[in-house]
């Protein structure tokens, strides 16, 4: 927690320096050598992943690029910014040999869902891991219409209705990426999140593939109990922070909820400086 501690002192004094903005570079918030350091990728063979059960579509590139998701056109320097948080990412989850994340956040709008879709995008991209991105914002599920998938299924059809996962489940023309998505809002959400049904399936989804990165989407923390109900079930958090909307008082009230949750970090989103 101690850059969660760090990121409050900043705000307290007007200089929040957590990570850069997600309008210009967002980097990870960890020591300078880390935040120094670029990805370079050791030569390896590319693994091809053949999608039999799951279904396969093509992405609009000008909705990507209307809604800021990386893409084959992205600005450079946003590209490179995301594989330095990738690669951060990646370190510390290898180091403890975690397999999930969270992406939170302290209130709406912060900017948590895009940093999970580009972050999910920039891991799939490097050639040896893929990557599972799974939308569990039940009650205002936004994957979906980030990406421009137009899905009729979702998580809500698995949990309500005994959809298998496989029909659910979409690689969206990004080569070692699924996608889990949402298409409805829950009413008792952060009670769908403790189910034992959506506990077995977490647990499924962590052990069959040891070697895949879960990207879980959470709820803003202070909206709900939900990101509570769900932590005990993923390795870690990652938690996007916007200049000038976050208080000090909403980061300490957000380390006192995750507690003894390891916190990889923190993005500072939509700086101005």
């Amino acid at each position: 927690m101690e850059q969660l501690r760090k990121a409050i002192l900043k705000a307290e004094s007007g200089k929040n320096s957590a990570l850069e903005p997600e309008n210009r570079t967002p980097l990870e918030a960890s020591d300078a050598a880390a935040r120094s350091s670029y990805y370079k990728a050791t030569p390896v063979q590319a693994t091809k992943y053949h999608y039999t059960d799951t279904q396969r579509v093509t992405l609009d590139p000008l909705h990507l690029e209307a809604n800021r998701v990386l893409h084959e056109d992205s600005p450079n320097e946003v590209v490179q910014a995301y594989k330095m948080l990738r690669t951060q990412v990646l370190q510390k989850l290898k180091l403890h040999v975690w397999n999930s994340l969270a992406i939170v956040s302290p209130t709406p709008g912060n900017g948590k869902t895009l940093t999970a879709v580009n972050l999910a995008i920039s891991l799939s991209q490097e050639v040896k891991q893929s990557v599972l991105l799974v939308d569990l914002d039940l009650r205002s599920p936004s994957i979906n219409a980030t990406l421009g998938l137009n899905m009729k299924l979702g998580v809500s059809d698995y949990l309500m209705r005994d959809e298998p996962i496989k029909n659910i489940l979409v690689n969206p023309g990004v080569e070692r990426l699924v996608v889990l998505g949402g298409t409805e809002s829950f009413s008792h959400s952060s009670e769908a999140l403790g189910s034992p049904k959506m506990i077995a399936l977490v647990e499924e989804l962590k052990q069959r593939y040891p070697e895949r990165i879960i990207i879980f989407d959470l709820p803003p923390m202070l909206v709900s109990d939900d990101t509570i109900a769900f932590a005990p079930y993923v390795d870690a958090m990652l938690l996007v922070i916007e200049e000038a909307c976050t208080s000090p008082q909403d980061l300490q009230l957000c380390a006192d909820m995750l507690g003894d949750k390891p916190l990889l970090g923190s993005v500072l989103n939509k700086s101005g400086s």
